[in-house]
C-alpha cells in the first residue's frame, strides 16, 4: 500500500474533526494497524536498552491495544506515523510506537517510544530556543539531559547516569559538523477512534537526538515542540508544550499487530 492511502484516511479523519463530513475507512496503514488493534512487542531489545542505561519506560501491562493514530507531515519523502498505547492525555505519559515508511512505501524503521517529561517553555525566549526561531537552541549539534532535570520523575537514574552530572546526546540529523541546523517543522493530525471523531492537530518542530549505550545499541531523544490548533475540532483548545520522547528501534519482526 502506498502512505499516501493512509495520508487520505488521516485527512479524511481531520476534515471530520473540523466539522466536515468526510468518508472514513480505518485501514491501510503500515503494518496493518487499526485504532484497536492488539500490540504485540517482544520486550528483549527493551530490557537489554534497559540493563545498558536506557531511560525508556517498558510498557505496562495493559499497553496492550492501539488507542489512536496520528500521522506527522514533515518536509521529507515517505510517511511518518505514530501508533498510540497511550496518549498522555491524562496521568500516564505517552506510549507509541513511531512508524517510518520510505517513499517506495516500505516500512524502512520501526521505533518504540515513551514519553520521559514535558516542559511548558513560557517565555518568548524560551519558545524561540525550542523552536529554533532564534538560530540555536532546537537543533543545536548536541543536547545534554542533567541528572538533576529527572530528579523529581521517579526514576532509577544509577544505570543511566553512574557517576556522572549529564549524559549528551547528538543530533541524528543534517552534518555533524555544522554548528546547529533547524529542526524539522511539519503538523500532526491524530485520530483517537476509528470515525474520526475525536482527536488534535498540531504544529510540531521537531529534532532527533541520539546516544551509544554501554552495549553498542542506541538511545534516542526526540524533542518535539507541539502548538496545539485544535482538540475534537474545538479551535478554543490551544497551547504549547515541550515533549521528551526516549525511543529505542525494534525489529519489524518482534512486533505483531492484530
Amino acid at each position: 500500500m502506498g502512505w499516501t492511502d493512509a495520508y487520505n484516511y488521516l485527512r479524511n479523519g481531520a476534515a471530520k474533526l473540523a466539522g466536515n463530513e468526510a468518508p472514513r475507512t480505518d485501514t491501510d496503514l503500515p503494518l496493518g494497524a487499526r485504532i484497536g488493534s492488539v500490540v504485540g512487542i517482544q520486550q528483549s531489545p527493551l530490557l537489554r536498552a534497559v540493563s545498558n542505561g536506557s531511560l525508556i519506560a517498558l510498557p505496562d501491562a495493559d499497553d496492550t491495544r492501539i488507542v489512536a493514530v496520528s500521522q506527522i507531515r514533515l518536509k521529507q519523502s515517505g510517511g511518518l506515523y505514530r501508533y498510540y498505547l497511550e496518549t498522555g492525555d491524562r496521568d500516564d505519559k505517552e506510549k507509541f510506537l513511531q512508524v517510518y515508511q520510505n517513499a517506495s512505501g516500505e516500512v524502512s524503521e520501526v521505533m518504540y517510544c515513551s514519553q520521559l517529561a514535558r516542559v511548558i517553555p513560557e517565555t518568548a525566549e524560551d519558545q524561540d530556543a525550542y523552536t529554533g526561531r532564534a538560530g540555536a537552541g532546537l537543533g543545536d549539534r548536541s543536547y545534554t539531559l542533567w541528572r538533576e532535570q529527572l530528579a523529581d520523575l521517579g526514576l532509577d537514574l544509577e544505570l543511566a547516569f553512574g557517576t556522572r552530572d549529564g549524559v549528551d546526546y547528538w543530533r541524528d540529523a543534517g552534518d555533524p559538523e555544522v554548528a546547529y541546523v533547524p529542526p524539522f517543522t511539519g503538523t500532526e493530525t491524530r485520530l483517537d477512534d476509528a470515525m474520526g471523531n475525536t482527536g488534535l492537530r498540531q504544529e510540531m518542530y521537531f529534532m532527533p537526538y541520539v546516544r551509544e549505550l554501554r552495549s553498542g545499541g542506541h538511545e534516542y531523544l526526540l524533542i518535539t515542540t507541539e502548538i496545539i490548533h485544535s482538540v475534537n475540532g474545538d479551535h478554543g483548545k490551544r497551547g504549547i508544550h515541550v515533549d521528551f520522547v526516549i525511543g529505542i528501534p525494534v525489529e519489524q519482526q518482534r512486533i505483531v499487530i492484530q
